[in-house]
């Protein structure tokens, strides 16, 4: 993470947020809200505009530098994104890296209402569809919360970490 003072930080909360994958599905308020969007959903198609997209408000931890070091991730194959768009409209996404069978959600964001919810459920689907096991949100806050984010103990996390970094997994 990179602060005010221009140096990178290592995170390692505990307890530790996860989303529990295969149990988080949107309620069906949001579902019918999402179908009513008109939303379109891509992924891999354009990161370092989900990344801007993330970047671009009052207050972030992600720099030119950060942005660069997900560019050169993005092509070595270990960051990934969904991009949903409306008229084709970048509107909302979500990012993160991908190692074995854990998810790191690193940022995401909305322009239109529902439209970051969009992306992570599409994102919860193919992590799913893909035998991801570990989505790791590091933090909890109330929104997370409501995704359906969960706290562990930095201990189970490890242990959870290191049995989905074995895994062959694909995004």
């Amino acid at each position: 993470m990179c602060h005010d003072d221009g140096e990178l930080y290592w995170h390692d909360p505990d307890p530790r947020a996860v989303f529990p994958l295969g149990s988080i599905q949107p309620n069906a308020r949001l579902r019918r809200a999402l179908r009513k969007c008109n939303f379109s959903i891509s992924m891999d198609r354009d990161l370092e505009s989900v990344i801007r997209g993330c970047a671009d408000r009052e207050e972030t931890w992600i720099d030119q530098r950060v942005i660069g070091s997900y560019i050169a991730l993005h092509k070595a194959g270990y960051v990934h994104s969904v991009e949903v768009t409306t008229d084709q409209k970048l509107v909302g996404g979500i990012y993160g890296v991908a190692l074995g069978g854990a998810f790191f959600g690193e940022s995401m964001f909305s322009r239109r209402s529902h439209a970051g919810k969009a992306a992570f459920f599409a994102l919860v689907q193919h992590l799913n569809a893909k035998g991801f096991v570990l989505f790791d949100s590091q933090y909890i806050n109330a929104f997370t919360e409501q995704l359906g984010a969960v706290e562990i103990p930095r201990s189970e996390f490890r242990s959870r970490l290191q049995q989905a970094l074995v895994m062959r997994v694909q995004f």
